[in-house]
């Protein structure tokens, strides 16, 4: 599957993907109608792109003028990507990029007093991720006054948002998004 940029300084840029199927992107019409929903949040923004597989949210963040994104992914193949496509894209001084697993990802960036405007989350599907993340991320205080999620999950799941407002809620086929803001 080729990934773009869609817009902003890094347009049209083709980003490189990982090969195989333990990654899921996020396809351009989901990408276009996520950042649709985002327009006035994201010039400035801080990010975190969590399981960021080929980091092209947080990329596409920072090419519409976020201020900086945190990249975590815990697979080398992943990490890797990042950084190449961070470099091509010329967003590579804007960015920083963490290999770990999510939790310990989360604990560090409550660790260094992080606070985000914008956190991605498009974990794999179907095995509890996405609700222990956005507990975590939640319970550890990570979001910014303001601050979003914005959470792609599968069609059909059942996500856990107790401590969530729903912002947006879209569907795109089997591909599901929540904007969702802390209560």
């Amino acid at each position: 599957m080729q990934l773009r940029v869609i817009s902003g300084t890094a347009r049209g840029l083709k980003l490189d993907s990982i090969e195989g199927l333990d990654t899921r992107p996020t396809l351009d019409n989901v990408k276009e109608a996520v950042f649709s929903m985002l327009f006035d949040k994201v010039y400035g923004a801080v990010c975190l792109d969590l399981f960021a597989g080929s980091g092209a949210l947080g990329i596409e963040a920072l090419s519409r003028g976020a201020s900086g994104c945190v990249f975590c992914d815990k697979s080398d193949k992943a990490i890797s990507v990042i950084k190449k496509n961070t470099e091509k894209s010329r967003v590579s001084d804007k960015s920083q990029i963490l290999k770990n697993d999510f939790k310990d990802c989360l604990e560090h960036l409550k660790i260094e007093g992080k606070k985000f405007d914008i956190v991605f989350l498009d974990p794999p599907y179907a095995n509890g991720l996405l609700d222990e993340a956005l507990k975590m991320i939640y319970d550890m205080s990570l979001l910014s006054s303001g601050g979003v999620v914005v959470a792609e999950y599968d069609n059909g799941t059942d996500v856990d948002i107790q401590h969530y407002n729903i912002l947006k809620d879209k569907k795109y086929g089997r591909v599901c998004i929540y904007i969702l803001e802390a209560q």
